[in-house]
């Protein structure tokens, strides 16, 4: 009789289960991940500014495991094409971190308040105020990555030498190529975001990550904090001088806001109101 008992129990527990609201796995329309990107937005601009501050110190030196990868792949891979493209499957590793561990990071940060303020009037003030803070404190926190590799004796010679290579060779190239590619960097970083409000999962979160940053690495596209960590650790050996750093930076922030808020806060933003 126990047993019985128990066993229709069991199988009433197991029809709850099945009956009960299933998590909806349907594609999110543009309005949800719209709905979504506001709700970070405003979770972001409420924040006091130390938070902000730490968060974005914390985002700087992570993208610098983005600079670290690149660095050791060419040096142990070499720089042939099969190379090359195996080494910036790697490139992704600091996006990943920074992004699914929300630190915070510039490039995101042209999407999220700047689609807010399209719908909610008022946030200009607070938009700026969180730009302010997280482009500096992420540019530190790389300068901070880049001395702690390139002038303490973490990395091998060899190691801090490529590194430094990578950051010469990004800084060289025509003023107008810098901004350009840097337009298509903003865009794709910043379509990151949008599509990462829409997913459901952390692993689809990073299949998204991955997918598109790799393609930032693989076509050499302008990221002024992704960048920042091979560059200034050419700075920081003085192979090259820290004028021509802030050249760069001004270029690459530039193109990034650009492809950011015009290609995709204003394009996503646009779907919300004529789908």
């Amino acid at each position: 009789m126990a047993l019985s008992t128990r066993f229709k129990r069991r199988a009433a527990k197991a029809a709850d289960t099945t009956t009960a609201p299933q998590l909806d796995l349907d594609r999110p329309t543009a309005n949800a991940i719209y709905e979504q990107v506001a709700k970070n937005a405003r979770g972001e601009l409420a924040r006091d500014p130390f938070s902000l501050m730490v968060s974005g110190l914390a985002g700087g030196m992570g993208m610098g495991l983005t600079a670290l990868a690149i660095a050791l792949g060419g040096a142990v891979l070499g720089h042939s094409g099969a190379a090359h493209f195996i080494t910036c499957l790697f490139y992704p590793i600091g996006f990943i971190a920074v992004i699914t561990g929300r630190s915070q990071l510039f490039t995101e940060n042209t999407l999220y308040p700047v689609a807010l303020m399209l719908k909610e009037k008022g946030h200009f003030l607070r938009t700026v105020r969180l730009w302010a803070l997280v482009l500096p404190c992420n540019i530190l926190g790389a300068f901070l990555f880049a001395v702690l590799v390139a002038r303490t004796g973490a990395l091998k010679p060899e190691f801090v030498t490529e590194m430094v290579r990578v950051g010469m060779d990004i800084v060289q190239k025509s003023d107008g190529t810098i901004f350009w590619s840097a337009v298509i960097g903003g865009w794709i970083i910043a379509m990151v975001a949008w599509l990462v409000s829409g997913s459901h999962s952390i692993t689809g979160s990073v299949s998204l990550i991955w997918l598109l940053t790799f393609l930032v690495g693989l076509g050499g596209f302008a990221h002024c904090i992704a960048s920042s960590g091979e560059i200034l650790a050419a700075v920081v050996t003085h192979n090259l001088s820290m004028m021509a750093y802030a050249h760069w930076i001004v270029l690459a922030v530039g193109g990034n806001i650009c492809g950011g808020v015009l290609l995709v806060t204003l394009l996503e933003y646009g779907q919300t109101q004529t789908g």
